[in-house]
């Protein structure tokens, strides 16, 4: 019984997969055609069925950029970055994007060492540095056995201070996936989508405005209290927005 419901649960799996290409395809011929909010209409309907990538995103988000959506076109540009980071084509939108924002935020930059050392943690996921870690645990095992068993002092020798080298690349790369988890963990983007937003002192409507936001700006969402959010922004501004006004990522 319970092998039949798997065998329909993978046909089903694939006619959706099947109707999304056709969907898919339907929806970048209505975007060729410059029918961009049907396209759209068939590109949400896509992502209706919980079915996400970064080509569906792109696509969305050139279609909101024809449409002059500014919000929505860099909300799912980001997006598609987050599932592809090193697609040049991406980027180059995104960038085109975020020209069309109002709001000019100055970045404060890192620090040196802080600089090289999350460049350096977000070279990989934390999958992928957690499956680094395991391929060093792996060598230093094997490594050590040729330790334990070789008769050669040259061998020992060798074996050692590979097992030794391998067990502190293994502490190294563990430290960058778990400096990796909590990275993602504070990582806690949005995008404004309303048009203007007053940015409050306090979280509610009768504080004093701290500044005002226009759509498309990218923040970091820091907290929560009832229906407001407590925002960062790049230049290190801090306050408190309606939760209505922006979409996280």
């Amino acid at each position: 019984m319970k092998m039949t419901l798997y065998i329909l649960s993978f046909l089903l799996s694939l006619s959706f997969f099947a109707q999304n290409d056709v969907v898919f395809d339907k929806a970048n011929t209505l975007y060729n055609e410059g029918k961009y909010a049907d396209a759209i209409s068939q590109y949400e309907s896509i992502l209706a069925t919980r079915n996400h990538s970064a080509a569906l995103y792109f696509n969305l988000g050139n279609a909101h950029y024809k449409l002059n959506h500014i919000a929505p076109s860099i909300y799912y540009y980001e997006k598609a970055l987050q599932l592809d980071p090193n697609d040049s084509d991406i980027k180059n939108n995104l960038a085109l994007a975020k020209n069309m924002t109002i709001d000019a935020i100055n970045v404060i930059p890192e620090g040196g060492l802080s600089k090289i050392l999350n460049k350096t943690t977000n070279s990989l996921t934390f999958d992928n540095w957690a499956k680094v870690s395991i391929g060093f645990v792996f060598c230093f095992v094997v490594l050590f056995l040729i330790y334990y068993f070789a008769y050669s002092s040259f061998r020992k020798r060798f074996a050692f201070l590979g097992s030794m080298t391998t067990l502190f690349l293994m502490c190294v790369t563990l430290l960058f996936a778990f400096h990796k988890f909590n990275l993602d963990k504070l990582d806690k983007p949005a995008i404004v989508f309303a048009q203007e937003s007053s940015v409050k002192n306090e979280p509610n409507s009768r504080s004093d405005d701290a500044f005002n936001l226009h759509e498309g700006t990218k923040v970091q969402v820091l907290d929560t209290v009832n229906n407001w959010k407590k925002i960062k922004l790049q230049d290190g501004k801090t306050g408190w927005i309606s939760s209505a006004d922006i979409k996280a990522l």
